[in-house]
């Protein structure tokens, strides 16, 4: 079961590891990211920065849609992290079952120019993806922790 996607270019740290972890009672986290699994390095970041008693599964975007589609993740409840609103859109599209998603921060890069939050940057592009996800019936806020009140976008 999907428990949430989470856009947030830190992937895991301690709001990710700790509280939105404890919050979903998760048991698996995906990271989804081409970038990330092809990085030695940043994966082996990533497994010491997973929460004890939580499964870490580190995949490409088109293979984690593969496994999400095929239902081989249904056993787990299941908290995705991607690094970028370009990547949860792309999971999105190739996977049906993502009914909301987070996005907790992203990088500033010279081509987001709309910022949205304090952590949250967007290009044009991506404004359009969001508009695009909410047109599919997909529920698009910023909150950095789950306390936090909601903003729907």
């Amino acid at each position: 079961m999907l428990t949430l996607l989470r856009v947030d270019h830190r992937l895991i740290h301690g709001q990710v590891a700790m509280i939105w972890t404890q919050e979903l009672a998760t048991n698996c986290i995906l990271v989804a990211s081409d970038a990330v699994v092809k990085d030695d390095l940043r994966k082996t970041t990533l497994k010491l920065a997973r929460p004890a008693g939580v499964k870490l599964v580190i995949k490409s975007i088109d293979d984690s849609i593969g496994a999400l589609v095929s239902g081989v993740t249904d056993k787990y409840r299941l908290f995705i992290v991607v690094e970028s609103i370009e990547d949860a859109y792309r999971l999105a599209k190739g996977y049906d079952g993502v009914k909301q998603i987070n996005i907790g921060g992203t990088k500033p890069k010279d081509e987001a120019v709309n910022r949205l939050s304090s952590t949250v940057f967007a290009s044009d592009a991506e404004l359009k993806m969001i508009e695009e996800l909410k047109d599919m019936g997909i529920e698009v806020e910023i909150r950095q922790v789950p306390r936090d009140q909601k903003v729907i976008l």
